[in-house]
């Protein structure tokens, strides 16, 4: 039997994804030596459960799958799709385990959720069972050398953008053009100028 590949999910509403994600996880399968990055788009996130402003969940998937269509290593994921409700990352971890048994998964995540990590469901068993990678996020400084030995912090560059400025950039008529990935600019636009 061969072995698997590692793989990194990194979870998020992706509303809408844009480069700063994708430069962001082209660094992650880089340094951390990962095989594949999961965009694993969120149907709906515990912390932002009334969220009136996230776009259709088909329509997020979408548009990852279209922005990653020629990134090598890269996939947009609808897996926790066909979860129940909310997602909770020990629930889908379990899940992929047991559907991908030869695989072996990473969970990525930004310093800001790594300072909360307390809070996660299930946060002791996701830190004995899982390597986990933490990204460098502004105002969320880690002390790589007091981190538990599975837990990995990858310096990578700090992206400037977010989907909340996009979606606001389009409410007010912004261009958005260096934000987005050019195979989803229409698409950003035209949904969020027909559902403001």
């Amino acid at each position: 039997m061969g072995k698997g590949r590692t793989i990194g999910i990194y979870g998020g509403s992706f509303n809408p994804i844009h480069k700063g994600h994708i430069a962001l996880a082209k660094q992650i399968l880089r340094k951390a030596k990962l095989d594949e990055v999961w965009f694993m788009v969120s149907p709906l996130n515990p912390f932002k459960v009334a969220d009136a402003d996230l776009l259709d969940d088909h329509l997020r998937l979408q548009m990852a799958q279209k922005a990653l269509e020629k990134e090598s290593g890269l996939h947009a994921c609808d897996y926790e799709f066909h979860l129940p409700r909310p997602s909770y990352t020990w629930d889908t971890l379990q899940a992929l385990h047991h559907d991908y048994p030869d695989d072996e998964f990473v969970l990525i995540i930004g310093a800001d959720n790594w300072l909360k990590f307390d809070r996660w469901h299930h946060s002791a068993d996701l830190l004995k069972n899982y390597r986990i990678v933490v990204y460098a996020r502004e105002n969320s400084p880690i002390d790589a050398s007091m981190l538990p030995p599975n837990v990995m912090f990858v310096d990578t560059r700090l992206y400037r953008m977010s989907s909340t400025e996009i979606r606001q950039r389009i409410r007010e008529g912004r261009p958005i053009k260096r934000l987005v990935p050019e195979a989803i600019l229409n698409d950003v636009i035209v949904y969020k100028t027909n559902h403001p």
